[in-house]
């Protein structure tokens, strides 16, 4: 009798196998987190209802953490300190409602969100840390490099904090694409040697933090797209897709200061996307011009008044302080607004 070959039945199996103990583990996981994050929005509730009692006294929260923490520390650790169970406090004042927490994140996470005072900022950042599956990691950098405040500058608050919800879908590439972007995990040093091969071959390196930077709905197509032209070539450094406005995305990178012939090329690439690539159901291929340095005004001269695919966005190689970026998000706006 002939023996029946299973090597792909087998492999399929152990894939299933292997599917279902990850998914089991990472469930495990994130029920202890969860546990954890639980364990200290009642410790915040049971500390405020203590609080309120002796309210009288201005100083009686004070005076109850300190002795709690005395008497708890010995047994269970640095994990319940002074400063961890004023944060369970804090948790419990700004989220009162327990059904309201979500699973999906840590206590990492909400010990970041509980610091950020602007209640929209907060639920825009806790609403897209679930969207995305951010890591606690992740979250902490798009907090820091003021992904919220970016956004802010191409959109009102309350589509960006729509599109977190999600109640609208993105419909124009502004709002998605920030200006600046911060591309602090290249690793590149801020020195102006560097050349733009340098630059792209660090982003196809950290392709997953750029497509993080990029934000929702990109994938990567290719990188020196080759474009033929009668018996001319170019290339094209950077080409992705965004699934959410449906369409091509050029990226040209550019070490030094936006000139207008920059600009000219980036169109003739997207030109070609446009009458070569692009299906029927697609909308228009955007180009984005990634510089170090603009001329805002110059920017709009050099492309007409209508223009909505071409984008000029300055890079970041390392995180400024936040009020490098409240200053640089304050000046665009008085632009803006001219």
């Amino acid at each position: 009798m002939k023996e029946i070959d299973t090597s792909n039945i087998n492999n399929a199996f152990i894939n299933d196998i292997r599917a279902i103990i990850n998914t089991a583990r990472s469930n495990a996981v994130r029920s202890v987190d969860f546990q954890r994050v639980q364990m200290y929005w009642h410790l915040g509730k049971r500390i405020f209802e203590e609080e309120q009692q002796g309210k009288q006294r201005a100083d009686y929260g004070t005076y109850l953490i300190k002795n709690l923490a005395k008497q708890l520390e010995p047994d269970y650790g640095s994990g319940f300190s002074v400063r961890q169970l004023e944060m369970c406090r804090q948790f419990y004042r700004i989220y009162p409602i327990a059904n309201a927490l979500r699973s999906q994140l840590n206590w990492t996470q909400y010990r970041m969100l509980i610091q950020i005072p602007d209640p929209d900022k907060r639920k825009y950042y806790e609403l897209e840390a679930v969207n995305n599956g951010w890591t606690g990691r992740e979250l902490e950098r798009q907090i820091n490099s003021m992904l919220y405040e970016r956004l802010l500058l191409s959109n009102d608050k309350e589509s960006v904090l729509a599109v977190a919800r999600n109640e609208r879908t993105p419909e124009s590439p502004k709002e998605i694409i920030k200006d600046p972007m911060i591309l602090e995990f290249l690793g590149l040093e801020r020195n102006p040697a560097y050349y733009e091969k340098d630059l792209e071959s660090a982003i196809i390196s950290h392709i997953a933090d750029f497509l993080l930077e990029l934000g929702k709905g990109f994938s990567f197509v290719a990188r020196q797209k080759r474009i033929l032209i009668e018996d001319d070539e170019f290339f094209a450094d950077l080409v992705f897709y965004n699934r959410l406005l449906r369409c091509f995305v050029v990226i040209e990178l550019k070490t030094g200061k936006l000139t207008h012939q920059d600009l000219g090329q980036l169109q003739m690439y997207v030109n070609y996307y446009d009458r070569m690539e692009r299906t029927a159901d697609e909308n228009p291929t955007i180009g984005i011009l990634l510089c170090t340095s603009k001329n805002d005004t110059a920017v709009k001269m050099s492309l007409p008044e209508d223009n909505s695919t071409i984008l000029a966005s300055e890079y970041k190689l390392y995180l400024p302080s936040t009020e490098q970026l409240i200053k640089e998000v304050e000046n665009v706006k008085q632009l803006v607004n001219k």
